[in-house]
């Protein structure tokens, strides 16, 4: 069979795994920057072991295989950690790694996926004697040096769920009760076997660049670094962002909502009515907080930043409500309207112009009008239109009174950059916005906070801006890369972290997105994202609520409805 991988044309012979086809073709390298680590074939992910053409001896191709072959004339493109989904092959197969020696080293002990942090990942570990990382990181390696392959083994749904509860794995079980598929992929080795949402490395042996560190209630694994993979990723400590988001997994216990199941079950009895009411609770008495800390510091600033639809606009809104409570006078501010013309921006060195770097903001002039405004004195404000690109005086003026607190809303807002020097620190009061969802699918499968936000801003866009989601999407790879570098380095200099995370919304989004996702065809450059999203929801039972949601709501910015808008 001909096939053409990376522009390089090869014969595949029957039984010639793609591992063996890159060799044969020598592209295949010890540097973990240039080593591929998985191929896309007709906009699907696939292992380095699968075997193009077979044998009558061997297992038959799924449907999915078979497809994207046929769609795919033979074109085959590697991934590497460079990509995205390569990173997601790499790092998917370090857990399975870390999981399978935690299972080895200790048998009784119950490991979980917790949550990321940057470059790293979290797990707790329930183990009565501790953990001992020296030794994890010992038999780890012994994995490594095994290079044993990483074995796909498709078994029935029944099958499956049968062997996870004899494994003692119910969280597994459990979980694939709410699956529709009649087959799933377990991935082998000896006796244990475990499951995971996506393609792994060939073998043990590809996992070349990692590293462990001790943490209470468990370890945190490293990951290669982004932008020089051959070498471990340096761990910063985060621990505002992490005592936030351990602070929603205590409410995801008190709610007994901590998995899939959970949200499931509570979907199907009817009771996700009342979660729904105390999370938007939780929401306004968090938000009360923060408007009773922003007056006990008598700020007058409060800036407000966090990722994209991380709610930012209605957290604002939200906040000024309750500053009104205390007798403020909030004024809504967007550091959108500080955009430099677009004439005026040069482009980068791929020719095209990052809207996400700070540059495209005039900073100068916002730090001179918030410097006027903070010393009693009246400024002119500036507004950006979008339509023609250009900045535009409309003749608005400001100036604070007796009781007034600004509210600036933006990507960079917590960037020292935006604010003036000589300003006391408490005239200033920093928020940072960040849905970090505390669900689980199952002990060693979670929903990233990265995966719920492009959920909503898929929603978002095409309720509200007529956006396709192969256009959001398309953009989100840059939006990913405009946040790791301009927003999420700043978020602990926040003095709070609001979690606008609900654990309900998951079920809610399902009866909005799912309709569009199903339109997108295999030849859609988005296809393999779509297929990730599709996979998971597979698992979501829909929860037709929308009436339950109050028009305050952060998830009303999404699906519609917010009162703020109208």
């Amino acid at each position: 069979m001909q096939l053409t991988i990376n522009g390089y044309a090869v014969q595949a012979g029957p039984g010639q795994s793609l591992r063996e086809l890159i060799q044969v073709l020598n592209m295949d390298s010890p540097s973990l920057k240039e080593r591929p680590l998985a191929a896309k074939i007709a906009g699907e992910v696939f292992t380095l072991n699968y075997i193009p053409v077979r044998t009558s001896s061997e297992e038959k191709d799924s449907t999915t295989m078979r497809r994207a072959m046929a769609a795919s004339n033979g074109e085959i493109h590697l991934l590497r950690y460079s990509d995205g989904p390569g990173k997601k092959v790499y790092t998917r197969t370090a857990c399975f790694l870390l999981f399978l020696a935690i299972r080895a080293l200790w048998p009784d002990a119950v490991s979980k996926i917790s949550c990321t942090l940057g470059n790293s990942v979290f797990l707790s570990v329930e183990n009565e004697g501790g953990i001992n990382v020296t030794a994890l990181k010992q038999k780890m390696d012994e994995y490594i040096r095994e290079d044993f392959p990483i074995i796909r083994k498709r078994i029935s749904r029944q099958e499956a769920i049968a062997q996870f509860r004899r494994n003692d794995q119910p969280d597994k079980a459990e979980l694939l009760q709410w699956s529709q598929a009649d087959s799933f992929d377990e991935y082998v080795y000896k006796d244990y076997s475990d499951y995971f949402f996506g393609e792994m490395l060939p073998s043990s042996g590809y996992l070349t660049v990692w590293n462990l560190l001790p943490a209470e209630g468990g370890v945190i694994l490293l990951y290669p670094d982004d932008l020089a993979p051959d070498k471990t990723t340096r761990f910063e400590s985060s621990p505002n962002f992490f005592s936030v988001f351990s602070e929603g997994k205590r409410w995801g216990t008190l709610m007994e909502c901590e998995t899939v199941s959970d949200l499931n079950r509570k979907t199907m009895s009817g009771s996700i009515r009342e979660l729904i009411r105390v999370n938007e609770a939780l929401h306004e008495k968090r938000i009360s907080q923060i408007a009773d800390m922003v007056c006990q510091r008598s700020a007058q600033v409060v800036m407000l930043a966090g990722p994209s639809s991380s709610g930012k606009t209605t957290t604002a809104n939200r906040l000024a409500t309750q500053l009104r409570i205390h007798g403020k006078k909030p004024i809504l501010m967007s550091l959108d309207n500080y955009y430099i013309d677009r004439d005026k921006l040069a482009p980068g060195p791929d020719g095209k112009v990052d809207l996400e770097h700070i540059n495209t903001l005039d900073t100068e002039l916002f730090r001179q009008n918030i410097s006027c405004l903070l010393s009693g004195g009246e400024t002119a404000l500036p507004t950006f239109n979008f339509v023609q690109g250009k900045r535009v005086w409309d003749g608005r003026q400001l100036r604070l009174g007796e009781n007034s607190v600004i509210i600036v809303e933006g990507i960079h807002g917590l960037n020292p950059q935006m604010l003036p020097d000589g300003v006391p620190e408490n005239k200033i009061f920093k928020l940072y916005v960040s849905p970090l969802l505390p669900l689980n699918l199952d002990n060693h499968n979670r929903v990233p906070t990265s995966y719920l936000r492009l959920l909503r801003r898929i929603v978002r866009d095409f309720e509200t801006r007529g956006s396709s989601v192969e256009r959001t999407i398309s953009m989100w790879d840059s939006v990913q890369s405009g946040e790791k570098r301009w927003i999420f380095p700043y978020q602990e200099n926040a003095d709070v972290i609001f979690n606008s995370s609900t654990l309900y919304e998951l079920a809610v989004l399902k009866k909005h997105i799912f309709p569009l996702l199903t339109q997108i065809m295999p030849e859609d450059s988005c296809y393999d994202q779509v297929c990730s999203i599709v996979k998971i929801l597979d698992y979501i039972q829909e929860a037709d609520v929308d009436n339950e949601i109050p028009p305050t709501s952060i998830v009303r910015e999404f699906i519609g409805g917010n009162t703020f808008y109208r």
